[in-house]
């Protein structure tokens, strides 16, 4: 091999390994929780600004869809879901640091649409459109399934819904009108700008909804997220939390 070939293919070898193709120091990458989107974007301001040399990649979606791309490779250190299930399915696969997984906020479940429309559970029948995640990788969609599903009202409902990819789809289909209500969390309805609580579900009806967090197994090696994971766990955090309605944890 030439002079010239070998200082080509050690170029390109110094480009694979470079910073470019790989997470940058500094660099904290969160996985979380469509609904938290507020939340999460306040606190990670809140902390750029006092630590200028932390650049925060975020993810933001349904929780089974970001447990998926966790799984497929995708970077994160930190992982939020909105439910005890997709976190479960990534500490059976190794993918979070076990020690680390806690609760990090609690939530709600209401309906949502227009004022008159309904105002408990058994008025849902009378609706034609009805949102909710999709069950299968939403949780809101699980809760609002399982509500369903106690209230007996699933085989009524049944092709009354109206499926979405995550909880602020949900508001949105129920904002603009193009459905007759939505189930939301509390927190998501309060941020609404058109469509109002119609009713809040029992919570007799559903599993509370809880909210896990935890480092992952290469978040836990990373200096930078294990100091952002401490901060999500002050008092700063929990005014957060309490500012966009959530239940701070303790």
């Amino acid at each position: 091999m030439t002079i010239k070939k070998l200082l080509v293919a050690s170029v390109y070898l110094f480009c694979l390994s470079s910073p470019a193709s790989l997470a940058l120091a500094g660099d904290v990458n969160l996985s979380v929780a469509a609904s938290l989107k507020e939340v999460i974007n306040e606190l990670t301001d809140g902390y750029a600004k006092k630590h200028a040399d932390v650049r925060f990649l975020k993810n933001l979606g349904a929780s089974g869809a970001l447990a998926r791309q966790m799984e497929n490779g995708a970077p994160a250190d930190i992982f939020i879901s909105a439910n005890l299930e997709w976190m479960d399915y990534l500490k059976k696969k190794k993918l979070v640091d076990t020690f680390s997984i806690g609760i990090f906020t609690y939530n709600s479940l209401v309906f949502v649409g227009t004022p008159g429309k309904a105002s408990s559970m058994q008025d849902l029948v009378k609706l034609d459109r009805i949102a909710i995640g999709s069950p299968k990788s939403v949780p809101a969609g699980e809760y609002a399934t399982e509500a369903i599903k106690k209230a007996r009202l699933d085989k009524q409902l049944e092709r009354k819904l109206v499926m979405a990819k995550d909880v602020l789809e949900c508001l949105m289909y129920a904002e603009k009108g193009e459905v007759d209500g939505a189930f939301v969390y509390k927190t998501d309805a309060l941020q609404a700008r058109q469509a109002k609580i119609l009713f809040s579900v029992p919570q007799a009806l559903y599993t509370k909804v809880a909210y896990p967090i935890a480092l992952t197994t290469t978040g836990a090696k990373n200096k930078d997220a294990g100091a952002f994971f401490d901060y999500l766990h002050g008092d700063e955090a929990k005014a957060v939390l309490k500012k966009y309605g959530f239940a701070a944890h303790n």
